[in-house]
């Protein structure tokens, strides 16, 4: 077993922790994802009130605020003074792990470019998830994550992908779903699909199927 002391032993200096939340199923969070959470002294939010209920879940009673793409001009730099006054924050995602397809990145950056630490609490991802139950093979993948939401520019997108072999993974919202499956069949071809919805909440679905049939 690793004997490596836990954050319990709080580090002196400001540090950043990168932590991973569930993905819908609050179970699903780890034992040191709920000490960091605890004993830091702020958790960044991309979503104050969607935290706040995992906090309330759980008996956390740290504070919180909100940090996303479009409040970072204001709350960066005031998150960075914090860090270098010796201060642990806590960056959370709406769910899973920070920086993958969220404005978490944002703050990692400055926080590295600052000489502060920056620790991964690895945990929940929805990437990872989907390609476990997926059957394909992902020995080898190719995250696109949200294309545009622009008709043109996402076909462009797309045909900039055509050429790769391997397990192409991407998000999508529900509104343009229909919209995205078409435009894959036309620029991709026929391909083995799988999509999911919901996962590890109740109404959690894993269709497969071919490209073609996902598309009607």
């Amino acid at each position: 077993l690793d004997k490596t002391p836990s954050d319990s032993a709080l580090p002196t200096e400001g540090a950043l922790f990168v932590v991973a939340t569930p993905l819908g199923h609050l179970q699903d969070i780890t034992l040191r994802a709920l000490e960091v959470l605890k004993t830091a002294h702020v958790i960044a939010a991309e979503s104050v009130e969607h935290t706040r209920a995992l906090c309330r879940h759980f008996g956390i009673g740290t504070r919180v605020m909100r940090y996303n793409q479009h409040n970072d001009r204001v709350q960066g730099p005031r998150l960075l003074a914090r860090l270098e006054r010796g201060e642990r924050v806590a960056l959370v995602t709406n769910a899973g792990t920070p920086g993958v397809s969220d404005p978490g990145l944002l703050l990692v950056r400055k926080a590295l470019e600052a000489g502060i630490r920056v620790a991964p609490v690895p945990g929940p991802s929805a990437v990872t998830a989907a390609l476990s139950v997926s059957g394909l093979r992902s020995e080898r993948f190719v995250f696109a994550g949200f294309l545009s939401g622009k008709p043109a520019k996402r076909r462009r997108e797309l045909q900039e992908l055509a050429a790769e072999r391997h397990t192409l993974v991407f998000f999508e919202a529900p509104h343009r779903i229909r919209e995205m499956m078409a435009d894959l069949l036309e620029i991709l071809g026929e391909r083995e699909m799988v999509v999911l919805r919901e996962m590890t909440k109740f109404h959690e679905e894993v269709w497969r199927g071919p490209l073609a049939a996902a598309a009607l």
